[in-house]
């Protein structure tokens, strides 16, 4: 078998974690595999690097900053092999331009456009472990680039995609995926399966165990994909196209407090009002989530909608410059706030789950900013102070009679 096994930052935080799944790759690799791995920098190391360049320039260029970041992931891969060669096996490390990943230009959140396996499969028919750097890759001009935060899953998924590798296995410092954050909701429980579909909203929703396009890669190639612990030998929860827990409305909640929520008030109400500001912010990359247009005074309306915290000066900065262009009277801006969602396939065919979660809020006192729906998930926007006990409460509702089952 061709076994893709990636680990992340924590899995790999220290010389005892290093040797740990040091250890664990060579177990794979006697079992009779080839065996690709991908490594996330060790630890902190990123966001030590972020602070250090902001101690030099409070707004750094983008591509410099993929050029730093880059090299946290090219410290774990080498230590990787220096650990496994220690432990008599062959290994080898490359980096993503040494791999051949060509991804978009687009610095700190690039895409992967194609990989180049010549080199990976050379270095497997050595019988070498081969260790890649996650999280970049390098664009045309030849510049690294970097995918964003988590990327290393998506190089691990792509990196199965374009190997057709037989396995794709996540590790992580959680054994699997649960029905809740198990460190903000008591009670929460390991999934033994979720749906392509489940584990991308919740991804994309807050959910920290897998980055949401690695999900997309994952869905549109039909890659096996394992979620589970560095640390323990059990097993963890399977990502695929379908899967038998019909009986369950929600298979998942998720909670993201790194929302910012902008206010456009006051703006003519007349047509291609929100093409003009949702074609400006597209065009400036910047992701927009809840969108709510409310009628006010004066033949006027309100637009509100959320963005990440890190996009939040960014949107508000663009929407001023163009403030004349779009014509409204005055902007606010509230990163004080989170959002829960609930996501489940079973959503689709059974109707009143809404107002079940509207009253566990209730049942706390917890009021609601904003609410936004699709075919399986339903997102609202509360108080940030409030998450907590909206999550916990939340998932009492939906699981608590699931959890008596198991």
């Amino acid at each position: 078998m061709l076994i893709v096994q990636k680990f992340g930052g924590s899995s790999v935080a220290n010389v005892e974690r290093v040797m740990n799944v040091a250890n664990r790759i060579v177990d794979t690799y006697k079992a009779g595999n080839s065996v690709v791995v991908v490594l996330s920098a060790q630890g902190d190391t990123t966001d030590e690097l972020i602070e250090k360049a902001k101690e030099l320039n409070k707004n750094p260029s983008r591509r410099e900053m993929d050029m730093l970041l880059a090299t946290g992931e090219q410290q774990s891969v080498a230590l990787m092999a220096m650990a496994i060669h220690s432990l008599g096996y062959p290994a080898v490390s490359l980096n993503a331009n040494q791999v051949g990943v060509l991804t978009s230009s687009n610095h700190q959140n690039a895409r992967i456009k194609r990989i180049n396996t010549e080199r990976i499969n050379s270095e497997l028919d050595k019988n070498n472990i081969v260790i890649i750097a996650g999280f970049q890759g390098y664009n045309r001009y030849n510049d690294l680039t970097t995918l964003g935060r988590g990327g290393s899953d998506t190089t691990a998924v792509a990196l199965a995609a374009s190997l057709n590798a037989d396995l794709c296995e996540i590790y992580t410092d959680v054994d699997g995926v649960y029905t809740a954050d198990p460190r903000v909701v008591k009670g929460a429980v390991k999934l033994e399966e979720i749906s392509y579909d489940e584990m991308l909203e919740l991804a994309s929703l807050g959910a920290k165990v897998l980055h949401n396009r690695s999900v997309e890669l994952a869905k549109k190639y039909n890659v096996k994909l394992v979620v589970r612990s560095s640390m323990t030998k059990e097993e963890g929860t399977l990502v695929k196209e379908e899967t038998k827990m019909e009986k369950m409305f929600v298979s998942g909640l998720a909670v993201d407090d790194n929302v910012a929520r902008i206010s456009l008030i006051g703006i003519e109400d007349s047509p291609g009002k929100a093409f003009k500001i949702f074609s400006l912010l597209a065009k400036n990359d910047i992701m927009v989530d809840i969108i709510l247009q409310s009628l006010a005074k004066n033949n006027t309306i309100d637009i509100s909608f959320t963005v990440t915290k890190d996009e939040a000066q960014e949107t508000v900065k663009i929407l001023n410059e163009n403030k004349e262009r779009i014509n409204f009277n005055s902007i606010s801006y509230d990163d004080d706030i989170a959002k829960l969602s609930i996501v489940g396939a079973g959503m689709a065919t059974n109707p009143g789950v809404a107002s079940v979660m509207f009253e566990a809020l209730y049942d706390v006192g917890v009021n609601i900013h904003l609410i936004s729906t699709s075919e399986i998930k339903i997102t609202v926007l509360i108080d940030k102070d409030d998450a907590n006990k909206a999550a916990n409460s939340v998932h009492d509702k939906f699981f608590s009679q699931f959890l008596l089952s198991k």
